[in-house]
């Protein structure tokens, strides 16, 4: 039985499918080989395949080190960098709690409530 590949969006398969692009022309650009990549990574060619062609069955790290070798970790740090819409929720005044709601027993519901 084979890896089960995640659902997404089809505006999120769209921009993986634009990484994945990005990745290959940075690399042709460099002149560097699929193998050469591949091999400073620490993945296969078929894996880097994947990566170019935006498989979302490929781990973030291994994004990353195809990255790294392309000189573009620094990108990383664009993820979630301009967050609108956590900014348009903090100035409505909407915080988000940090963590779930403490669960508590049924006893101790029906004490405080009064219940025996």
């Amino acid at each position: 039985m084979g890896k089960t590949t995640p659902n997404l969006i089809p505006r999120v398969s769209r921009l993986l499918d634009e990484v994945g692009m990005h990745l290959k022309l940075a690399r042709l650009r460099r002149r560097y080989s699929s193998e050469t990549v591949a091999q400073r990574a620490g993945i296969t060619r078929r894996t880097l395949s994947k990566v170019e062609q935006g498989d979302p069955g490929v781990a973030l790290g291994v994004y990353a080190r195809v990255m790294q070798v392309l000189r573009l970790e620094g990108d990383l740090a664009l993820l979630g960098a301009d967050d609108e819409l956590g900014r348009k929720l903090q100035d409505a005044g909407i915080t988000p709690k940090l963590r779930a709601p403490k669960r508590t027993s049924i006893a101790m519901v029906d004490t405080a409530q009064g219940h025996q």
